[in-house]
């Protein structure tokens, strides 16, 4: 009762919230007795969620800074103030690292990174405004272990975590918490077609990965991998040298991205994202 009164009232934004990992984020919340603003660039699948949860839907797209300023906007304006800030939004297009479409890896620069730089510095000043608050990132463990077939996506996951640990140094004199969260693979349109090339790849599910964030809101940490296991695997990892490190991932198959992805299952997701990069 008491870890649920925690976040009773509290208001949170989240981005990428129309499905997937934003959407059972807020609906986890919603239980932790939390008021959520949904943001997403579908803004009618956005309001037709919202409406069966219980929270509020606001366009965002996180490539724009105005945008994302409007978001943060209409949610203080909606609840009368921002607690959190969880930057979910993301997209992973997968294949050979040349084979790969300029747009594309603009596109996942601009979601993955550089939303998180702007969801950042949009919600902090309203924070520290408070004098309380948390901002949660959604990175991946991608950001820890890269994946051959994800090389752009990868950069960004790794670009999110070193940003979130050295924005928590700048403010760590604050009362403003910051968490990367890292799951493994996520079972989401995302990873479709991936049951093959990724068999070694621990999965979880959505809620698994709102569970994490429910968890570091009421008991702040600065990285939480999902599953938690996997945070001692990485630092295990990070003590073998170099040539144990290639062995191993080599014996796991950590390229089958590039060899064993079925694309036909896999298309509908890739077609989407194409078009957003567009």
């Amino acid at each position: 009762m008491y870890k649920k009164q925690k976040l009773k009232g509290k208001v949170i934004a989240i981005t990428g919230a129309a499905r997937g990992i934003g959407l059972a984020t807020a609906e986890a919340l919603i239980q932790q007795g939390a008021q959520v603003s949904i943001g997403d660039i579908d803004l009618e699948l956005a309001q037709r969620e919202a409406q069966r949860i219980g929270a509020q839907a606001f366009y965002v797209d996180v490539r724009d800074r105005n945008s994302f300023s409007q978001f943060i906007h209409n949610t203080i304006q909606y609840y009368g103030s921002l607690y959190s800030l969880i930057n979910n939004a993301g997209i992973m297009p997968m294949g050979a690292f040349l084979d790969e479409e300029p747009a594309l890896a603009d596109a996942q620069i601009d979601i993955n990174f550089r939303g998180v730089i702007y969801g950042m510095q949009l919600a902090l000043p309203e924070l520290l405004k408070n004098g309380v608050g948390h901002i949660v990132n959604i990175a991946s463990l991608a950001g820890r272990f890269a994946l051959p077939g994800s090389a752009v996506y990868s950069g960004t996951k790794f670009a999110v975590v070193g940003l979130t640990e050295a924005v928590a140094g700048e403010y760590r004199n604050s009362k403003i918490q910051f968490t990367a969260i890292m799951p493994s693979k996520v079972l989401t349109e995302l990873t479709t077609g991936t049951d093959q090339a990724s068999k070694t790849i621990p999965s979880v599910t959505p809620q698994q990965v709102a569970h994490a964030v429910v968890s570091a809101l009421l008991k702040p940490q600065l990285f939480i991998a999902v599953p938690d296991y996997l945070q001692s695997v990485h630092r295990a990892y990070g003590l073998l040298p170099q040539w144990a490190q290639r062995g191993a991932r080599r014996m796991l198959g950590d390229d089958g991205i590039l060899t064993k992805l079925d694309h036909q299952a896999h298309s509908g997701y890739a077609n989407r994202i194409n078009e957003l990069a567009k």
